[in-house]
């Protein structure tokens, strides 16, 4: 099974989970994950980031 990249209009395959959460509403065991393909990495990891969100890139889908 094949999943798409989060990125809004994005069609490609996912490559990779970017895994986050927001500390101000989230407990530290909660993960919310998003899916990004290579192209797409970057913009959405960085989205996060600036939002001082802590994130951990994960390659694969597994």
């Amino acid at each position: 099974m094949s999943v798409e990249c989060s990125r809004a209009a994005c069609r490609e395959i996912a490559t990779h989970r970017i895994v986050w959460r927001n500390p101000r509403i989230h407990a530290a065991d909660r993960e919310k994950i998003w899916l990004a393909c290579d192209e797409h990495l970057e913009f959405l990891s960085e989205y996060l980031r600036a939002r001082d969100f802590p994130v951990e890139i994960r390659e694969g889908l597994s």
